[in-house]
């Protein structure tokens, strides 16, 4: 790789297209790994698009609830299309190879898809306060112009955050090297192989990162304490468990999806290394947003419900 490395050295004007060295540089499993992610990328599609036409046909999901789990698969299904098929098309190839101009619409959809995702979950666990908390002014707190406007600042502003950041990160000269040690474009494998002054966009990432985590975790520490506090304060056990059931599936996406970047961007500097990176971000692209539909589905009583009647009105339009 190192020698690959030296081969690849190049000048900022002379950058017109990337080498990415994907999951794996062995040749052997690039067959392997290609079945495993198209299935895994199916799964994604079906699942992630699944629940979205469930949510918007099925007239017993037509809540506040259902319209953020509708949102969240369209940004799940959002970044690991911007990242899934492009790294099949390299496994499949047998080079990793993305333009320069590609590598930098990549990096713009992926960043855009992965912060609306986190204020989306703050949102949902906002939705779960308001339901648990206040059940008799859900309605009302929960408005349509309410859910919508919870929907479309993260949009908007990952939108800025995205374009900001992608703009800085291109107008640096990449004379090092033109291999990305990664299997898409991210900002922490391209600032390594720039050749300027990375202190100012350095600076701006973790600024945006540290605010875009911090926030949006504690709105939802903030809301699920005020859950617990609620729930235990229930004389029902039956009405506890109804309560924990409610806002359950959340609590385990939300665990596993911020468990997962906490992993990555709390690393100490000295054991940090981009192959854990490459690890982890397998499992938050393309793992997540095949477990989600899952978790949101498998435990939910009303969007088994809904699947069923979906069917059987399939069956029926069939006949």
């Amino acid at each position: 790789m190192e020698e690959m490395i030296e081969m690849n050295e190049t000048s900022g004007s002379e950058v017109t297209e990337f080498i990415l060295t994907g999951i794996t540089n062995s040749p052997e499993l690039q067959g392997l790994l290609f079945v495993v992610f198209f299935l895994n990328y199916m799964a994604i599609v079906v699942g992630n698009l699944g629940l979205i036409i469930l949510t918007r046909v099925d007239s017993h999901l037509q809540t506040p609830m259902y319209f953020f789990l509708r949102h969240l698969a369209f940004v799940d299904l959002g970044y690991s299309t911007t990242i899934g098929p492009k790294m099949l098309v390299g496994l499949i190839e047998g080079k990793h190879i993305i333009s320069y101009n590609g590598c930098a619409i990549q990096l713009f959809f992926y960043a855009m898809f992965i912060i609306s995702e986190l204020f989306i979950l703050s949102a949902m666990a906002y939705d779960r306060y308001v339901a648990i908390c206040n059940p008799l002014y859900y309605m009302v707190i929960m408005s349509d112009m309410v859910c919508w406007l919870l929907v479309s600042m993260p949009y908007l502003y990952s939108t800025m955050v995205s374009l900001v950041v992608t703009i800085k990160l291109f107008k640096l000269s990449f004379c090092k090297s033109n291999i990305i040690r990664h299997f898409y474009c991210d900002g922490a494998p391209l600032l390594s192989i720039t050749c300027s002054d990375i202190s100012e966009i350095e600076f701006i990432i973790k600024i945006f990162a540290s605010f875009n985590l911090v926030s949006s975790l504690l709105i939802v520490l903030i809301s699920y304490m005020f859950i617990l506090v609620t729930i235990l304060r229930m004389n029902s056990s039956e009405g506890r468990q109804k309560a924990f059931s409610t806002f359950g599936s959340h609590l385990t996406g939300v665990v596993v999806f911020y468990g997962t970047l906490i992993f990555i961007y709390l690393q100490p500097q000295s054991s940090h290394s981009f192959d854990t990176d490459k690890i982890a971000s397998v499992f938050y692209t393309l793992v997540i947003p095949m477990l989600n539909p899952l978790i949101y589905s498998l435990r939910n009583k009303e969007v088994k419900g809904a699947l069923g009647r979906f069917f059987k009105k399939s069956c029926k339009l069939s006949l």
